[in-house]
């Protein structure tokens, strides 16, 4: 085999090698964000319209995540979060919408102790997603019924179903024990 042709081989085996490992690390890359994210990575797929700018919007995500100061609460305040959704609860049977507005600003109250900032809703979405992408969907439908109860556009039914969503997402971030 002549010098040239062993290059040319070389040369090619090397590109096959860098393809591989790029192709690998980006799989491995978009695995851990699917993982991390869980739905909301479908989602924003969906709304960037491609996979490569969902990635960098959720990449975004974290490293603005990452600036936020999240905080676990003491023990003494997840139980008088736990009292004060209880109150929220008891309401619901005699003033529906006024008790949905009430989880809304339970929800809120503990996102903003937690670190999580609450100017909009939009960005509330943007930071929860990255660590509670399992639980975001509770939160838009929760968010959607208490906007539409205020022209008084819901059912009682649909009112309750956006209690037990608030409440999915209360508990994810009641709960969470982080690893810092």
């Amino acid at each position: 085999m002549s010098t040239s042709t062993l290059i040319v081989v070389i040369a090619v085996a090397a590109v096959v090698v860098i393809v591989l490992v790029v192709a690998l690390w980006m799989a491995a890359r978009r695995r851990r964000l699917q993982n991390k994210f869980g739905p909301e990575y479908d989602r924003t797929v969906e709304v960037e319209g491609g996979r490569m700018a969902a990635e960098r919007e959720l990449r975004a995500r974290e490293e603005r995540h990452d600036k936020l100061e999240i905080k676990e609460l003491p023990p003494e305040r997840r139980d008088r979060y736990a009292v004060e959704w209880s109150t929220v609860q008891e309401h619901f049977v005699d003033r529906p919408e006024g008790s949905v507005e009430e989880a809304d600003e339970l929800v809120s109250r503990l996102m903003r102790e937690r670190g999580y900032p609450t100017d909009d809703y939009r960005g509330q979405l943007r930071d929860l997603s990255v660590e509670h992408g399992r639980t975001l969907e509770h939160y838009r439908a929760a968010h959607d019924v208490k906007v539409r109860s205020a022209g008084h556009q819901t059912t009682t039914e649909e009112l309750r179903g956006a209690m037990v969503h608030y409440r999915a997402l209360f508990d994810d971030l009641l709960t969470e024990q982080r690893s810092r």
